[in-house]
């Protein structure tokens, strides 16, 4: 073929005139190009063996693919070994911290008489370019938000503990502006990646159309190429601002490839920044990771004159504005009422009243950071505000039955008021039977017996009688009914006060009031 390829409407041109019996140095003369350029087209044309209508039907981009076949590349020695060194390299280079000289250097090691490191990179980046063609994504203003999980992970220190543990580090990116959120957190929970991704919106001071997850278990609660899924509670946020879902295609990393630069720069410019010889709580490890996030953010984008806090500020505009309250993550859990009429809420170890009529019936409980809520099939039968108190009581009044109602109003405080009102005395050794029990409840059937001995014996008598119980350091109902039926609560004369003993495992009166 000739040297100088020439275009397709030409060569379209050559056939056509041959095939009108035009001569070679005619064709040559009328379209401007050479006589050995003719002779070689037709010699193609005549080798190929096809008709010139059916030819006259290809496309450019066919035709060009028959007169113009790609060459064979031919690889010599030294060509070879880098061809063979390249699968192996990328493999090398997801590994964290791994760069491209890295590989060079061992490379070199390996074949000390190989290309120099100019060349080195040049036919690796042509290599990579055949063997895994990048696929542009052209990015619009206000689209997308892409999120993922860095996979090195940031140690912090457990403050109710004070042990060191390993943060997972969650990383969010503005396709359009590249504007990212990087923050810390304890682990890839539901909850963790809900906030995480809440969070990363109010960072950004809007919503995008769409959020792409990776294929997450947070996110994605079963993957599918081409309906996924989704995680019940990260749909229900997403519902909640009005976002879509997008989950990334399994294994195709260009989906996702600003989130996963922006991961390598937090590598870089972020985990190297973060003193490894003092390790913070989680709170002031985000506070350092917000600092060297806003540089990143400042730093000039490379071949610009703006940074990617410069394209945010314009992006600003394209995105929705934010929901005026921030949402609720809601857990979902079948229950059945108890014989007491209350449902039991696992993970506080706390009890929530239900109207008795439903006792023994299997219901739904809906619960937030701050609502208990309780279903009959699509019906809210109770609800109640949470309280992460543990082997307590939430009681509605209304749901007991009205026999029960009575006891319901039982509590320590409850307790605590009935004997104040007889004497302090009968109120701090009511406080000492509640303050012995392991949990309050335990004596609230000894504190209704003591202090209805005041209607049976009087008041006088109750009260001497709690002094005596004091004296000897006795606080339950069978002390305070001996000392009575054996008429021990008398005294001849008034007694020393008794000091009252200080102890911290004894809450003590003011701990009820």
């Amino acid at each position: 073929m000739a040297n100088k390829p020439i275009s397709m409407s030409k060569v379209r041109q050559i056939i056509r005139l041959y095939c009108q019996k035009m001569g070679k140095k005619k064709i040559a003369m009328r379209l401007g190009v050479s006589k050995n350029t003719v002779k070689l087209y037709l010699e193609a044309f005549q080798n190929l063996k096809i008709p010139w209508d059916e030819l006259s039907r290809l496309t450019d981009f066919e035709l060009n693919k028959l007169f113009h076949p790609p060459r064979a590349f031919v690889l010599n020695d030294r060509l070879r070994q880098l061809h063979d060194f390249f699968p192996v390299m990328e493999k090398q280079l997801r590994r964290r911290g791994m760069t491209v000289a890295i590989q060079y250097r061992e490379f070199k090691a390996l074949h000390p008489e190989c290309h120099g490191k100019t060349s080195f990179y040049l036919y690796y980046n042509q290599w990579r370019k055949k063997v895994n063609p990048a696929m542009h994504i052209e990015h619009k203003v206000g689209d997308k938000m892409y999120v993922d999980f860095a996979g090195g992970t940031l140690p912090y220190a457990d403050t109710d503990t004070g042990e060191v543990k390993q943060a997972q580090v969650f990383v969010a990116i503005l396709g359009w502006s590249q504007y990212a959120y990087v923050e810390a957190m304890q682990n890839q929970t539901i909850e963790e990646f809900v906030a995480a991704c809440e969070n990363a919106l109010h960072y950004f001071k809007g919503v995008p159309l769409a959020i792409v997850p990776d294929n997450l278990k947070s996110a994605v609660f079963k993957a599918s190429h081409y309906e996924p899924t989704l995680n019940e509670n990260f749909k229900a946020f997403a519902d909640h601002y009005g976002i879509a879902i997008l989950p990334a295609r399994s294994r195709k990393p260009q989906d996702k490839a600003h989130v996963e630069n922006m991961v390598k720069l937090s590598y870089q410019r972020i985990y190297t920044n973060i003193p490894d010889k003092e390790v913070l709580p989680l709170k002031e490890l985000n506070t350092a990771i917000h600092k060297h996030l806003a540089a990143h953010n400042d730093t000039p984008l490379t071949g610009k004159q703006c940074s990617r806090t410069d394209q945010w500020m314009m992006e600003l505009s394209s995105l929705h504005p934010m929901a005026e309250t921030r949402y609720e993550m809601r857990k979902i859990k079948q229950v059945t009422v108890m014989k007491n009429g209350h449902v039991y809420l696992t993970e506080d170890q706390h009890y929530y009243s239900i109207p008795y009529e439903l006792i023994g019936k299997k219901l739904k409980m809906q619960y937030s950071r701050s609502q208990v809520d309780v279903y009959l099939q699509y019906e809210l039968v109770a609800s109640h505000k949470r309280l992460r108190s543990p082997h307590n009581y939430t009681t509605d009044p209304a749901h007991m039955p009205p026999e029960h109602r009575y006891v319901t109003e039982w509590s320590p405080s409850f307790f605590m008021e009935k004997a104040k009102a007889i004497d302090p005395v009968v109120e701090y050794y009511i406080s000492q039977v509640l303050a012995r029990k392991q949990h309050p409840e335990q004596g609230y059937k000894s504190c209704q017996g003591i202090l209805s001995f005041a209607k049976r014996v009087g008041h006088v008598r109750l009260i001497n009688a709690c002094k005596r119980a004091h004296e000897i350091g006795y606080y339950n109902y069978k002390i305070i009914e001996d000392i009575l039926k054996n008429n021990l609560d008398s005294y001849d004369e008034e007694p020393e006060p008794v000091p009252m003993p200080v102890h911290d495992n004894i809450r003590g009166g003011h701990y009820y009031n």
